[in-house]
C-alpha cells in the first residue's frame, strides 16, 4: 500500500524552520578562529536533518543546496578550515536562502532560482578559497584541474557512469537502513553491476545477524548527476565508508578530490541552471512581482501557526483536572437522583467544588496556549548582527526573560511591532563608536530586550544606552510639520509621544532601515489592538526605554461589572484604581472642556458613560449621586461616572470587530450568565473619546 507522504509535510516544515533557527543562532554565537565542536555539530546536524528530510519528500532543490552548505560545515567540523567572518556571513545568507526556498515550497510558489544560484556560487567560492589569501579568489579552482594528468577527459568527456566503493559500518542494519533497497534505487538510474567482498564475514559461531560485515564495489552506467547518487546514500553517510568516482566515455576514472571537486561540480550545475530560471515571456520585474505577491499571500495565510508544542506536564495537569471534574459531576448526579431538602448543604458544597474545578480546568487549558517569549526574541540577534555590520556600529544585544510565557496569539502579533522598536534603537539610538568614545561611553553600545510579568500583564522593554531623545528637537520637528502649534504646552511625556504621530520622523536622511516617518504610529496602533499600551522614558545622552504592557491572554479577562441604566458593561480589573462618591466642592467644571474632580491634590477628568454610549435609562445624572470609578490607561487617569458596581467575574472575550465592526472605546464583548451581551470597555479609547 502506497503511503501518502504529503501528510508529513507540515511536520517536516515545522522541524526544518526550527532547525534553521538553531543554525542561525549557532552561527551568530560562533567565534572566528578555532571551531567550537559542540556548536558546529549542532549546526551540522540541523543542516543534515533538513537535507535528509527534503530528499525523502522529493524537494531536491533544497537537498542539493543544503549538501553544498554541509560540505563547508563538514570542513569546519573536521578542522580542515578555520571559522572566518566571511564564511559565517556566507552561511547566514545561505540560511536565509534556505528559509525562502522552504517557504516557497510550503505555499506552492516557485523557488527563485537566480537567488539560489547566487548563494550556491558564494558557497562554492568560499569552498575554493580555503587556504587562499583573502584578496585572491582565483587559483584554487584552477590548481586542481592543472594537476590532473588528462584534464580534457575530466572536463570535456561525457560522463558514462560511476564507480562506487560502499563499506557499511557494523551498526548500519540497526539504524533501519537496508543496502539491497539502495541497490534497487541505483539500478533504477542505470545498469548496475555489483561485486561483494566477503573477507570481513566472521565464522558462523561468531556471526551476529544484526551486524553488517559485507562491503561492495558498485558500477552504475549512465550519464547520472552526482546529486542523484548522493541522494541515495544520504541516510547512511554517517554509518558507512563511501567513495565514488565518475567514469567518462574514454574509460578514464577521475579520482574525486574530497574538498575541491564537489564544489566545482556544484558550481557548474549552478551555472547551467541559470538560463532555465529565466521566465518565458515575462520581464524580470514582472516575474519578481508575481513571486513576491504569492509569497506575501502565503505568509499572510500562514501567519497563525496551525500547531503548537505542549509540555507533557501541562497535559498531565489537564487530565487530572478532567478527572476531578468527572468525580464532581458523578457526585452531583447521584445527589440529584435522591435529592431531599436536608441535602441542600451537600448540593452547595458540590456546586462550589464544580466551580473550583471548572476554574482550574480553564486555567490549565489557557496554560497550554502559553508560549515563551523566546519565540519572538530569537530573531533579534540576527537583526542586530546585520544592522550593526551595515551601519559600522559595535552593538551588543542582551536578551532577558526569554522564558517569560504569554498567550500564543500575543506572541504571533507582537513580532512586527518589536522589530520596528529594535531597529529604531539600533539605528537612531546607538551612536557610532567614535561618537560614543568622545562622549566618555564604551565603544560598544548595548540594546536590551527584557520581558517580565507584572500583575496580570506582561511587560516588554526595549532599552538602549544611546543618545536618548532630544525634547527640543522633537518639539521643533513637530511644529515644522504642523503637527502641533508653536505655543502648545506639552509635558515631558506628551513631548516623547510625538514620535507616535503619523508621518513624524527626526531622521536627517532616508535609509533602507528607517527615516521615512512611518512605523511608530502603526506600532502603537498594533499594541492597542492587542489591548495593551506603550510608553517612553528617555534621558538625553544616557539612552531610552520603550515599555510595552500587554495582557497575558486575549481570550479570558478578569473584569468588574458596572451598571449604567439598564445596560451592563465590563471594566478590566487591572485598570481600576479605586471607586468613590464625590462631593460637590471637589467638582470643577471648565466651560467647553468638560468636568474634573479633585482627588488627593490632582484634578482628574470625568467621563460620563451614559453620555458616551447614549444610555437614556441612566439613573443618575448628577456627579454627587452616582459613583466614580478611577481607572488608568496608558499612564493617564480619569474617573468613569456610573450608576453602580455589580461584581467581579472572569469573562470570555469575543471580538466585536470580527462580528460587527470596530467601536471606539470598546475592546470586545462577552456573554453573561443570563445570556445577555455586555460590552468590554477600552480605557485608553474612552480617554481619547472624552478628549474629542
Amino acid at each position: 500500500m502506497a503511503i501518502d507522504m504529503a501528510q508529513f509535510h507540515q511536520v517536516f516544515f515545522e522541524e526544518s524552520f526550527e532547525g534553521l533557527d538553531a543554525m542561525e543562532s549557532g552561527l551568530l554565537n560562533m567565534d572566528t578562529g578555532d571551531v567550537d565542536a559542540e556548536e558546529i555539530n549542532t549546526i551540522f546536524r540541523a543542516a543534515h536533518s533538513i537535507k535528509g528530510g527534503s530528499g525523502t519528500f522529493g524537494f531536491n532543490a533544497v537537498s542539493d543546496f543544503t549538501h553544498v552548505m554541509e560540505t563547508l560545515l563538514d570542513e569546519m567540523r573536521d578542522g580542515r578550515r578555520k571559522v572566518t567572518q566571511p564564511a559565517v556571513d556566507v552561511l547566514l545568507g545561505s540560511v536565509d536562502c534556505l528559509r525562502d526556498m522552504l517557504q516557497s515550497i510550503q505555499i506552492g510558489a516557485e523557488i527563485d532560482q537566480a537567488t539560489v544560484s547566487a548563494h550556491k556560487q558564494a558557497l562554492d567560492n568560499e569552498l575554493r578559497n580555503a587556504g587562499q589569501p583573502a584578496g585572491d579568489p582565483r587559483g584554487v579552482i584552477a590548481q586542481p584541474i592543472l594537476q590532473q594528468p588528462a584534464p580534457q577527459q575530466t572536463d570535456t568527456a561525457e560522463l558514462s557512469g560511476w564507480s562506487i566503493a560502499f563499506s557499511p559500518h557494523l551498526n548500519l542494519l540497526k539504524t533501519g537502513n537496508e543496502p539491497v533497497r539502495m541497490f534497487r534505487e541505483l539500478a533504477a538510474l542505470g545498469e548496475l553491476t555489483t561485486t561483494v567482498d566477503l573477507q570481513g564475514v566472521p565464522s558462523l559461531y561468531d556471526l551476529d545477524p544484526e551486524e553488517c560485515h559485507l562491503s561492495w564495489k558498485l558500477h552504475v552506467a549512465g550519464n547520472i548527476p552526482a546529486g542523484e547518487i548522493d541522494e541515495i546514500f544520504d541516510w547512511v553517510e554517517d554509518h558507512c565508508d563511501l567513495a565514488k568516482q565518475p567514469i567518462h566515455q574514454s574509460g578514464a576514472v577521475h579520482v574525486e578530490q574530497p574538498v575541491d571537486i564537489p564544489a566545482v561540480t556544484a558550481s557548474v550545475a549552478a551555472v547551467e541552471a541559470r538560463p532555465e530560471a529565466e521566465p518565458g515571456n515575462e520581464t524580470g520585474a514582472q516575474a519578481a512581482d508575481a513571486k513576491s505577491a504569492k509569497k506575501d499571500e502565503g505568509k499572510v495565510a500562514g501567519k497563525g501557526s496551525s500547531s503548537i508544542r505542549v509540555d507533557t506536564g501541562k497535559i498531565d495537569t489537564l487530565i487530572n483536572m478532567v478527572g476531578e471534574l468527572v468525580i464532581t459531576q458523578s457526585m452531583l448526579s447521584l445527589l440529584g437522583e435522591h435529592f431531599e431538602i436536608n441535602k441542600l448543604d451537600q448540593l452547595k458544597n458540590g456546586l462550589s467544588q464544580l466551580e473550583r474545578h471548572t476554574r482550574e480546568l480553564q486555567e490549565s487549558v489557557m496554560n497550554i496556549r502559553m508560549l515563551p517569549i523566546s519565540f519572538v526574541f530569537s530573531r533579534f540577534p540576527r537583526l542586530a548582527h546585520d544592522i550593526s555590520s551595515k551601519l559600522g556600529k559595535k552593538i551588543e544585544l542582551r536578551l532577558v526573560g526569554e522564558n517569560t510565557e504569554v498567550d500564543k496569539t500575543v506572541v504571533e502579533l507582537l513580532s512586527d511591532p518589536l522589530v520596528h522598536l529594535v531597529r529604531n534603537s539600533l539605528d537612531h539610538g546607538i551612536e557610532m563608536p567614535e561618537v560614543r568614545v568622545a562622549a566618555g561611553k564604551p565603544e560598544t553600545g548595548t540594546v536590551t530586550l527584557e520581558a517580565y510579568h507584572r500583575g496580570g500583564n506582561i511587560v516588554i522593554e526595549v532599552s538602549d544606552d544611546g543618545k536618548g531623545l532630544d525634547k527640543e528637537k522633537l518639539r521643533a520637528k513637530a511644529v515644522e510639520k504642523g503637527l502641533i502649534d508653536a505655543d502648545a504646552v506639552l509635558s515631558e511625556k506628551q513631548t516623547y509621544e510625538l514620535i507616535f504621530m503619523p508621518g513624524f520622523s527626526t531622521a536627517e536622511k532616508l535609509t533602507d532601515i528607517s527615516g521615512r516617518g512611518v512605523g511608530m504610529d502603526v506600532v502603537r496602533r498594533n499594541i492597542q489592538a492587542l489591548g495593551g499600551d506603550i510608553e517612553i522614558l528617555s534621558e538625553l545622552g544616557k539612552g531610552s526605554t520603550i515599555s510595552i504592557h500587554l495582557p497575558l491572554t486575549l481570550a479570558i479577562l478578569d473584569g468588574q461589572s458596572i451598571a449604567v441604566g439598564d445596560e451592563t458593561y465590563i471594566l478590566p480589573l487591572g485598570s481600576i484604581i479605586e471607586s468613590l462618591h464625590v462631593r460637590e466642592e471637589f467638582i470643577n467644571r471648565v466651560a467647553g472642556k468638560g468636568e474634573t474632580f479633585l482627588l488627593r491634590g490632582q484634578y482628574l477628568p470625568v467621563i460620563r458613560i451614559h453620555e458616551i454610549f447614549k444610555v437614556p435609562s441612566a439613573k443618575n445624572t448628577k456627579l454627587t449621586e452616582g459613583l466614580i470609578v478611577v481607572v488608568e490607561g496608558q499612564g493617564a487617569r480619569c474617573g468613569l461616572f456610573v450608576d453602580d458596581l455589580l461584581g467581579q467575574q472572569q469573562v470570555v472575550i469575543k471580538s466585536l470587530e470580527a462580528n460587527y465592526r470596530r467601536i471606539e472605546g470598546v475592546s470586545g464583548a462577552t456573554i453573561l450568565g443570563d445570556g445577555s451581551v455586555a460590552l468590554i470597555l477600552d480605557i485608553p479609547g474612552l480617554v481619547r473619546l472624552s478628549n474629542q
